[in-house]
């Protein structure tokens, strides 16, 4: 490696600015670990004039009116990718860059979930690495434990809270009992919502790093369209309150699990969801409030393995944008993109919903009159479920009281 690396960064929003920060503000303990001098040499962002709060000056550093152009560049040694989206400017940039023969960093995981077996492909073919530790979970380094720290381990399963938005707004629920509505408000104030949560409270966020975790930990193919999909906003404060009557907390988890087949030999099929859950009070996950993300891993060597940190925000993702450029320059080069060579990627089956052993929580609105409990017993038990857990909340012959169940 060159005694210096030369980046362009496409993208100057709330990241690109804060990694140009940081590599400025740390410089001479990033050169002690990396044995490089790391500097920005070009930017592309869409206006050139925009007041930004960077302490270096534009005018000092080649500008790019279109982020494309930057993987001709011959003054970029490696692109940093921070413009977002799924397509457009940010896909053809990302391909460009590798075709050229240049590694790329991106924090872009709606990129990565669409077209991430593409690239992992391109990647290999013109062995320019693909870095993108930032598009999962901020700043917890859960690519690096995955690719590197759990490689001897055979994962059995993975269960994350990967949206800080949505796990704010549950937290707060829970902690003042306020509706869902009055704390995305809040949560919109204080700069944790975009003015559209759609993005986060969704699930499409979490989707979208759901599926690089499942690449990383099975070896599959991203696949976001296989991952069944469900937000928080019928999340009420009812059910805040009953999952506490229960001994649970409410938390939105992306889980995925990787099954042998039992119908064919040799084949697996793979679960992945991202759904509210009921998580027992003592369970380490129920811990995790506020905007911070976690990472539950199951493997066969390691047992059980948790990650917990800043899960977004200037600062955490770009730690993460400049621990990937500092890999480059120590020469991990040669890492395949999601823990196997593309070629070796499977399709994995998903495996259907319905198909599996599932508890779930149930609340209801009855007329409190006589018989309606053997009524409510009698549907289930027609439909084969079986009660473990009845709750009625209050009695009132004239007024709708709340039923809580949990199934077997």
């Amino acid at each position: 490696m060159s005694a210096i690396l030369r980046v362009g960064i496409a993208g100057l929003g709330t990241v690109g600015c804060g990694v140009v920060t940081l590599l400025q503000e740390n410089r001479d303990i990033i050169h002690r670990r990396s044995g490089t001098d790391i500097i920005v040499t070009a930017i592309s962002a869409r206006d050139k004039n925009k007041k930004r709060d960077i302490k270096i000056s534009l005018d000092d550093i080649k500008w790019h009116d279109d982020p494309a152009d930057m993987a001709a560049d011959p003054d970029v040694d490696l692109v940093v990718e921070v413009i977002g989206g799924e397509d457009g400017a940010a896909k053809i940039l990302v391909e460009n860059a590798l075709n050229h023969h240049k590694p790329v960093v991106t924090a872009n995981k709606a990129l990565l979930a669409h077209h991430g077996g593409m690239l992992a492909k391109l990647s290999d073919e013109k062995q320019s690495p693909l870095y993108y530790e930032a598009a999962i979970a901020g700043g917890i380094p859960i690519v690096k434990s995955l690719r590197e720290g759990l490689a001897g381990n055979q994962i059995r399963s993975i269960a994350g809270i990967l949206n800080g938005t949505c796990n704010y707004i549950l937290s707060e629920m829970e902690r003042t009992g306020a509706s869902f509505e009055e704390v995305l408000t809040q949560a919109q104030a204080l700069g944790y919502a975009e003015a559209n949560p759609s993005f986060d409270v969704d699930g499409i966020d979490a989707a979208h790093k759901l599926s690089l975790l499942s690449a990383l930990a099975f070896g599959v193919e991203p696949n976001f369209d296989a991952i069944e999909i469900n937000g928080i906003r019928e999340i009420s404060a009812e059910d805040i309150q009953s999952a506490q009557t229960l001994g649970y907390k409410i938390r939105l988890l992306g889980q995925a699990e990787y099954k042998p087949d039992s119908k064919s030999s040799g084949t697996y099929k793979l679960h992945q969801k991202v759904s509210p859950v009921l998580v027992p009070k003592d369970h380490i996950l129920a811990g995790v409030t506020g905007v911070l993300n976690a990472v539950y891993i199951c493997g066969d060597y390691i047992g059980n393995y948790i990650s917990v940190g800043a899960g977004a925000g200037q600062k955490a993702t770009a730690s993460a944008v400049v621990a990937d450029i500092v890999d480059y320059a120590c020469g991990a080069t040669n890492r395949p993109v999601f823990s196997v060579p593309a070629k070796d990627l499977t399709r994995a089956k998903p495996a259907a919903t319905e198909a599996l052993n599932l508890r779930y929580y149930v609340r209801l609105n009855v007329l409190d009159r006589p018989g309606i409990l053997a009524d409510l017993s009698n549907i289930l038990k027609n439909h084969n479920v079986s009660i473990e857990t009845l709750i009625q909340l209050g009695r009132d012959p004239d007024q709708p009281v709340g039923i809580i169940l949990t199934t077997h």
